[in-house]
């Protein structure tokens, strides 16, 4: 993206795959009244599936294709989901540093059900590489997220509901240390 670009998006959702970025960001755009972009759609739509495009073209080329589709929707005034890996790329994480960016957290136990059906190349063995994988990656989505929810066991449409209303009213949104009203009681 080039450096006079603007971010347009509302907000961005990063997170560990299976956190429910995808179901919850279309709650909120709903919400918003805007559109939703789920970058991953959009790479398969314009490339074809994920799972055949590292299986081919490897890692790294699909990095590549996704750091082009992240950019583009970011000028959009939209909510978008980022795959979950989408912030190791240091090109998308420099774009994401002008984002209001939401992070979805989730438990292992939480998620264990949801990473099934192979259609994840990165997950192809279960629960235990997800752990790997998103211990790998928590410095990186801790520091890029302006605000994270934890989608474990609290309602969808309950968490799309605030976080949307955070989109909407919280003047603050860029501090980092702003925590949740669920996330302070389960603090407690």
């Amino acid at each position: 993206m080039p450096a006079e670009t603007q971010v347009r998006a509302r907000l961005v959702l990063i997170g560990a795959p299976g956190a429910g970025k995808t179901r919850l960001g279309k709650r909120i755009a709903r919400l918003l009244e805007t559109e939703f972009i789920d970058t991953d759609k959009v790479i398969v739509a314009e490339h074809g599936a994920i799972s055949e495009i590292f299986d081919r073209l490897g890692e790294a080329h699909f990095r590549g294709l996704e750091r082009d589709v992240v950019a583009r929707s970011l000028q959009r005034p939209a909510v978008v989901a980022l795959g979950g890996g989408a912030v190791l790329d240091p090109g998308t994480q420099a774009v994401l540093a002008g984002a209001r960016v939401a992070q979805l957290t989730v438990s292992a136990e939480a998620v264990e059900k949801r990473i099934g059906g192979g259609k994840r190349p990165l997950l192809k063995d279960g629960i235990e590489a997800w752990v790997r994988l998103v211990d790998g990656r928590r410095e990186t989505y801790d520091r890029l997220a302006t605000r994270s929810w934890d989608t474990s066991g609290v309602p969808l449409d309950d968490l799309a509901a605030e976080i949307a209303d955070w989109v909407r009213h919280d003047s603050d949104a860029e501090s980092p240390d702003d925590t949740t009203h669920a996330q302070k009681e389960q603090a407690q």
